[in-house]
């Protein structure tokens, strides 16, 4: 596997966040798992992966001080987060250079197979790819997680945090990224994004994955990809204080 280069979405949201109250620490980022934070684990993880050089996407002050204190072989940077997810890969790309891997430091379940595999099994002639997740490959993993599901007509897929960015011509998902992250939890507002048309098919269950993620890609004018992982855990990430508790258990056995 070639080296990458791997962003970090660790941004703060506009509204408080109810995880990091739940634990106490100013960003999720630095919530302790297995002895280490979040943003240790999934910085670790890139770095074994293979990533050459990883950047955190961040405003909060202790979440750079502690990118500061870690130590990889990759080179590390911090770079200022945007308003918006979406904002910062923009950013984040711009700055980097392409192409580009896009997670989020709330995934705290990223092991460094997860991302090598992703990135061989993105096609050739694909600008942009998505991870995903078929549902009996998470449910297999992680019986108790509570997931967003998008149906489609061969079968039910969960997103996974892990997006890849080729070339300049990937930089035009961002404005429809932007649309997209705003419905993230009501799948068929995503699909009417493609016309009604289209959300018919995905409301009547015509619509497979590809059909969908290569019609969005189309209409963003790039070439889009879905990649299915069997990797169930790899669609669990930390939203939320019942998602703490559950990879708690998986990592820390209690």
């Amino acid at each position: 596997m070639k080296p990458f280069t791997a962003l970090v979405l660790a941004g703060s949201r506009s509204e408080p966040d109810a995880l990091s109250a739940y634990v106490g620490v100013s960003h999720k980022g630095l919530i302790d798992l297995g002895g280490e934070t979040l943003l240790a684990r999934v910085v670790g993880a890139l770095d074994r992966a293979g990533a050459a050089h990883i950047a955190v996407s961040a405003s909060d002050p202790a979440i750079i001080a502690a990118l500061g204190r870690l130590e990889t072989a990759a080179r590390l940077e911090a770079l200022p987060a945007s308003a918006s997810p979406s904002l910062s890969v923009g950013q984040g790309a711009r700055a980097l250079g392409l192409p580009v891997l896009v997670t989020t430091v709330d995934h705290a379940l990223l092991q460094p197979e997860w991302v090598t595999r992703f990135l061989a099994d993105i096609p050739t002639d694909a600008d942009v790819a998505a991870l995903l997740a078929p549902e009996a490959a998470v449910r297999s993993a992680a019986p108790d997680t509570i997931r967003s599901f998008m149906n489609f007509r061969d079968g039910r897929y969960s997103g996974c945090n892990l997006f890849y960015l080729r070339n300049e011509q990937a930089l035009a998902v961002i404005d429809l990224w932007r649309q997209v992250e705003a419905h993230r939890k009501q799948p068929w507002k995503i699909a009417a994004l493609l016309g009604p048309g289209i959300l018919v098919s995905y409301l009547l269950g015509r619509l497979t994955l590809d059909d969908a993620v290569r019609r969005l890609g189309r209409k963003a004018g790039v070439v889009a990809a879905a990649v299915r992982t069997p990797y169930g855990l790899a669609a669990v990430d930390v939203d939320k204080p019942a998602d703490l508790d559950l990879v708690r258990r998986l990592v820390e056995g209690d």
